[in-house]
């Protein structure tokens, strides 16, 4: 009698947690494949940009290229022969000084005070969208995605390589939360 109400029990419970699962929005889905929409096929053209700060465009789009080759399973296809173009714009990208240091000085024999920068925010506005190529329908546009992280700057001595790469590594950092966030813009729909 004892394992018969056990038994009852489990079955009771995996059947309120189902039922609490579909009814709170949750349900099972294929990896890899969107929710809410058939995706054949699709394009992930080169990032465009405006903006004078050269050279990041292919960083951009190396990073949601393997977000979307490492996790959905959709070919990606060249523009013309895809269902879908996910087309990225770079609105803006720029950098802000984080912190300082108050650096003492004599010049001509008097002590002169400078602000000198460790560490720096590089931010990025990004406008994206998802088209269906056939109908030229949007099926999802966000003008507002905004993403930032900090690099440091070397001191005594400064190191302008070092420096370079430090921002790079920044570039590359913001370019992976970007993809992230698009790949579950256009898959899960969030």
């Amino acid at each position: 009698m004892r394992a018969r109400s056990k038994t009852i029990f489990h079955l009771l419970f995996a059947c309120t947690t189902l039922l609490l699962l579909t009814g709170c929005g949750y349900h099972m889905h294929t990896m890899g494949k969107p929710i809410g929409i058939e995706i054949k096929s699709m394009a992930i053209p080169m990032v465009k940009s405006p903006s004078a700060f050269l050279g990041f465009e292919p960083v951009f789009t190396t990073a949601i290229r393997r977000e979307f080759i490492s996790h959905a399973k959709i070919p990606l296809v060249s523009e013309k022969n895809a269902a879908m173009v996910l087309i990225v714009n770079v609105r803006k990208i720029w950098t802000e000084p984080l912190t300082y240091r108050i650096t003492k000085t004599k010049v001509s024999g008097n002590n002169t005070y400078y602000e000198v920068t460790n560490s720096r925010w590089i931010r990025a506005k990004i406008k994206a969208r998802l088209v269906n190529r056939t109908t030229g329908k949007v099926v999802w546009e966000d003008n507002s995605i905004n993403e930032r992280t900090t690099y440091a700057l070397t001191s005594n001595p400064p190191d302008p390589i070092l420096d370079r790469y430090n921002k790079k590594e920044a570039v590359r950092r913001i370019a992976e939360q970007i993809a992230k966030r698009l790949y579950l813009k256009t898959m899960e729909r969030f």
